[in-house]
């Protein structure tokens, strides 16, 4: 089974429309919710008709937007009360005891209150979790995600653990365009953090019985386009079956900000780059045709 999913669903109603014609004209059926967006609700409202056919998840959130605790998250924002912690800093602090203790306190109370803000969108009354820009991964961000999981008992049936085989890919080069270094060293890190956070939670993680899948997202990120997707999808199916996994998730990003509003409104430069770039057009389009070869 493929997971065709979409992140940052909810972030601006018509950014969010773009995502949703990708379920109704494509092969979308996995999409992640943005937990701080004030137009949350209003996009979940839109799809209550069909959101139990979608894997719906929580998109943990860090990067973009207000923290929905206020000034008690005031270590994690700038200025103007939004998010301000780059991926590397809390990489950093998570090393350091002494700032980790007080980023900890402020980062669990926002993952929980963000986990709570979308706890009605979960569909079986299960949490589905992931992150944006897979901060989440960050071992002060997970460990704080482990603890509020444990302590409010949270039914969880998935985490997006982001490890890349990377002979997916290296198969395949020859055949893909847009794989750049600073996607190979992501791959890298985040391969990393996965193993740890495997590791230093494997009894916790194995009671909670979490769909058990192969992700595909990061190396391509940003081009995430049909030719590089498909080229793909052999090497990722023989892995599927090897290491028996459930099911393969493989990511997109098709909600363009074009709206001048809505832009103007993005508080982190590097989604203000990454949403508005034309690619997204070209993934949406990607998931249109996967929908189109899908109904033949």
């Amino acid at each position: 089974m493929i997971e065709y999913h979409a992140d940052d669903y909810g972030l601006f109603p018509e950014q969010s429309r773009h995502i949703m014609e990708c379920y109704h004209k494509g092969a979308l059926n996995g999409i992640s919710i943005m937990p701080n967006s004030p137009y949350l609700k209003e996009c979940m409202e839109e799809i209550s008709d069909i959101r139990e056919k979608l894997f719906v998840t929580v998109h943990l959130n860090f990067v973009e937007g207000k923290p929905i605790s206020g000034n008690r998250a005031d270590m994690l924002t700038n200025d103007n009360g939004n998010f301000d912690c780059g991926f590397i800093k809390l990489l950093l602090v998570s090393y350091i005891p002494l700032l980790r203790k007080a980023y900890y306190r402020q980062i669990r109370r926002e993952v929980e209150t963000q986990l709570r803000a979308c706890e009605e969108y979960m569909n079986g009354g299960k949490f589905r979790i992931d992150g944006h820009v897979h901060y989440h991964m960050i071992p002060v961000v997970f460990d704080a995600l482990m603890d509020v999981v444990k302590s409010n008992d949270l039914k969880v049936s998935y985490i997006r653990f982001p490890y890349e085989e990377l002979s997916v890919y290296t198969k395949n080069l020859h055949r893909l365009k847009g794989v750049t270094l600073i996607n190979f060293v992501k791959v890298m890190i985040l391969n990393a953090l996965v193993v740890r956070n495997k590791a230093k939670y494997r009894n916790r993680l194995a009671k909670l019985g979490l769909e058990n899948k192969l992700f595909m997202g990061v190396m391509l990120s940003g081009h995430m386009f049909y030719d590089n997707v498909k080229a793909c999808l052999k090497s990722a199916g023989d892995i599927l079956e090897k290491r028996r996994k459930d099911a393969i998730e493989i990511l997109f990003h098709p909600g363009d900000v074009t709206v001048p509003a809505d832009v103007e409104r993005l508080t982190s430069k590097d989604d203000y780059d990454f949403l508005t770039s034309p690619n997204r057009a070209k993934e949406a389009e990607a998931l249109k045709k996967f929908g189109s070869n899908l109904s033949r």
